[in-house]
């Protein structure tokens, strides 16, 4: 396929907006399936992973692939809930075009909202499909006006729909009209193509002149100059569909999408590096090869399999191709073109077009395929970061031994995901998006890999510390036969400034513990810091003196003043004031104006400080200290009290004392998860 006639095309749009309909509606319109499917029986072409079924919505970005004529459109079908967004972002690498779809019914949505932002901040030319039309309570006129308060003026109708809701029955367009257009849509139709007459004419300094010295524009002219519109980000075409029963407006859909979105030709071209120098690539099918890898998919029969897009060259069964990321050559079998479940085999795929290849050992989504002579590299997915984290323990012991492999194999698959292990709490944490994307994993990691894990809220690790000055003593006698043990030890406990951490020190004199038997008494203390006397929390922050002691010339031993010590911190404790404390993150949330309050009363509520405020362009990006223990499922929060138009990251500041009136809870609630273990 010349890459001229290529259309890559991301369908964007909010969780149950109809791209998943649209794109099934697209493939049963062209002879590609000889019915059509629904989600709601669960096979459609797209939505294939029980996962998705048993959701009833899309969780990954799935390639239908559309012949239209002379022409092939590549659409990438993407997930519209947050949890998900990672899958999106990899969707907006690769394509030139993209059309946010609206439910007729409900109109601009927060997620229709998210999808313009990222095409804007990626130059992407795109167009709006009003799907939906034949459901009650849609009304066409109603959606122009909601979608040009909420993105401009630009956006204006291509078509004028014949009927709303259960009234519609097709679409007249502006672009072309048809000779004989029924007298009851005449005017709008008059109306919106004088309209698009003027937005062609902007475009074009010489049309323009002519245009506004009353010159009548031809045809082609006002086609050629909207196109160029359209490419510039100018103008945002508006269109109507209904995608299911009876697929109107597809057809239309699918030529608008094939004249006026770019070709991998027209599109803005991809950053790529040739060592340390930018290089340029060509939709060439006879330059060296450049492609790169958006998604990975984990399957456990065919391996991982690897969707690419070629930018330069032609990619071929049964060859090999040099990764330039992990400078490892990696051996091509078959390559596939994905079908949903299935994949139809090809022999190669050429600049522009997209493509999958099955069980490559080293490369991972982000990588770029190239020859070893050109060694091209595009630059990594900026994937979204995520901060719900999750602590993940096995079923049962078999589980135990598959899910490191598991996890693994299910990061590969979704980099928006992270697997680490928390020194401070011991346990296995799964990071992501958000509670829905971690669920989906786990069902993933048990069908594919036969692997049960279990998730819970992470353990807070908490710390204690003392406030006060104490002294202990402690002598550790025992008579045995023999040697004897003794070590006699006089500690002083001293508070230390916050985050200063421990230290030990001796004002032994006159030899009342002999200088060998001292490095046993720190060893002590060191030993008994793992465990504190209020929770059995890790100690920090004090001073342990040894001060005085005594010895016995044949019982004492290191192992003696060891154990002394230990038992004196431990005994000290309670007299010096022991204390709680939790861990503080610092919150940078960014929310629109409008959500300001609700997020500052939500953060005050969470035991909470504003740092500051800093309005941004229609946002307020607020900075915070919160306590973790209160924020760790600030993902929901956040999307509850913002309606999912707030982001947010977090780190770890400083630890800060529990409030007294806290204290007996936590100290109850780590007693009995201590027990239940």
């Amino acid at each position: 396929m010349d890459a001229k006639d290529l259309r890559n095309v991301a369908l964007l749009g909010h969780s149950g907006s109809g791209k998943t309909s649209l794109a099934e509606a697209a493939l049963f319109t062209t002879k590609a399936t000889t019915r059509m499917g629904t989600i709601t029986d669960g096979n459609t072409v797209s939505d294939f992973e029980p996962e998705e079924v048993k959701r009833g919505g899309s969780i990954q970005t799935s390639l239908v692939s559309i012949i239209d004529g002379d022409a092939k459109i590549n659409f990438l079908d993407t997930p519209g809930y947050d949890d998900f967004l990672g899958e999106v972002v990899s969707a907006l690498r690769v394509v030139e075009g993209a059309a946010i779809v609206v439910a007729a019914p409900t109109g601009v949505d927060v997620g229709t909202e998210r999808s313009w932002n990222m095409c804007e901040s990626s130059q992407i030319p795109r167009m709006f499909v009003v799907n939906r039309m034949d459901r009650e309570n849609a009304n066409f006129s109603r959606n122009v006006s909601d979608i040009q308060a909420s993105f401009g003026r630009q956006c204006i109708p291509f078509q004028i729909p014949l009927g709303d809701a259960q009234d519609f029955k097709g679409v007249i367009s502006i672009i072309d009209p048809p000779t004989d257009i029924p007298s009851e849509v005449a005017d709008e139709v008059a109306s919106a193509r004088e309209r698009l007459i003027e937005a062609a004419a902007e475009s074009d300094d010489e049309l323009a002149d002519r245009y506004l010295s009353g010159e009548e524009l031809s045809s082609e002219e006002v086609i050629s100059g909207v196109r160029t519109a359209v490419l510039a980000g100018q103008l945002v075409p508006i269109l109507a569909t209904s995608s299911a029963p009876e697929a109107i407006g597809i057809i239309e859909f699918l030529e608008m999408a094939r004249s006026f979105l770019p070709s991998p030709i027209d599109g803005k071209p991809a950053v790529i590096s040739k060592g340390d120098e930018a290089a340029e690539y060509q939709a060439d099918a006879a330059a060296p090869l450049a492609a790169f890898v958006f998604k990975t998919m984990a399957d456990p029969f065919v391996g991982k399999l690897s969707v690419f897009r070629v930018y330069q060259g032609t990619i071929k069964s049964n060859s090999e191709v040099w990764n330039s990321n992990q400078e490892q050559a990696e051996r091509i079998g078959q390559l596939y073109l994905p079908k949903g479940k299935n994949q139809d085999n090809v022999a190669e795929i050429t600049a522009g077009d997209m493509g999958a290849i099955g069980k490559l050992n080293t490369t991972l989504t982000g990588d770029t395929l190239s020859t070893r002579d050109s060694a091209l590299k595009f630059p990594g997915i900026k994937q979204p970061v995520g901060y719900f984290r999750m602590a993940v323990t096995p079923a049962s012991k078999d589980d135990l031994d598959k899910m490191s492999m598991a996890l693994g194999r299910i990061v590969e698959e979704d980099p928006t995901l992270q697997f680490s292990r928390d020194a401070n709490t011991s346990e296995s944490l799964i990071t992501g998006l958000g509670d829905a994307q971690i669920e989906v994993a786990l069902e993933k990691i048990k069908r594919k890999f036969g692997a049960d894990l279990r998730v819970k809220m992470p353990r807070v690790p908490y710390r204690e510390t003392i406030t006060k000055i104490a002294s202990s003593e402690y002598r550790h006698k025992k008579q045995s036969g023999g040697h004897g043990q003794f070590g006699h030890v006089i500690l002083r406990l001293e508070p230390q400034d916050r985050d200063q951490g421990f230290e030990f020190a001796t004002e032994i004199t006159g030899g009342r513990v002999p200088k060998e038997y001292i490095p046993s008494v720190e060893k002590g203390v060191n030993k008994a810091l793992d465990e504190g006397s209020l929770a059995g929390f890790p100690l920090v922050d004090l001073k342990a003196v040894l001060y005085d002691g005594s010895y016995h010339d044949v019982d004492s031993s290191g192992m003696s003043f060891e154990i002394a010590s230990i038992q004196a911190l431990k005994q000290g404790l309670g007299d010096a004031g022991p204390v709680l404390l939790e861990p503080v993150v610092k919150l940078s949330i960014n929310v629109p104006d409008a959500y300001t309050g609700e997020v500052i009363s939500d953060i005050n509520g969470k035991r909470g400080r504003i740092l500051g405020m800093n309005p941004d362009d229609g946002t307020t990006i607020i900075e915070a200290e919160v306590p973790l223990a209160e924020v760790q499922r600030y993902a929901q929060d956040l999307r509850s009290v913002s309606q999912g138009r707030g982001t947010y990251s977090l780190e770890f500041d400083h630890y800060d004392q529990v409030p007294a009136n806290l204290e007996p809870k936590v100290i109850e609630d780590a007693k009995r998860a201590k027990s239940e273990e």
